[in-house]
């Protein structure tokens, strides 16, 4: 059993960073690849990037270039961090750790970006 608990969101100004959180609890948290994901109001939840166990990342188009997802294994946390923020990265943002058949979520941040 893995929870997830994610931090860091706010509102912040066009052009500006955030750097959001994600810890957990429970055994073997390096042997999970961890994601990030996002849902704005009114669609469905998108990948942002991920991460694997062996180090391998993936991103989506639209954040490529601007958002760099890490992990520090001792400390059992998954780091998003997130520049040149635009308006329309604004959305709730879920940490997720999966491994085979397991898959666990947090409960969300939410990130508000300001024109």
């Amino acid at each position: 059993q893995v929870q997830l608990v994610e931090s860091g969101g706010g509102l912040v100004q066009a052009g500006g960073s955030l750097r959001l959180s994600c810890a957990a609890s429970g055994s073997s948290f390096s042997m999970y690849n961890m994601g990030w994901y996002r849902q704005a109001p009114g669609k469905q939840r998108e990948l942002v990037a991920v991460l694997t166990s062996g180090g391998t990342t993936n991103y989506a188009d639209s954040v490529k270039g601007r958002f760099t997802i890490s992990r520090d294994n001792a400390k059992n946390t998954v780091y998003l961090q997130m520049t040149s923020l635009k308006p329309e990265d604004t959305a709730v943002y879920y940490c997720k750790a999966f491994l085979g058949p397991r898959t666990y979520w947090g409960q969300g941040t939410q990130v508000t970006v300001s024109s």
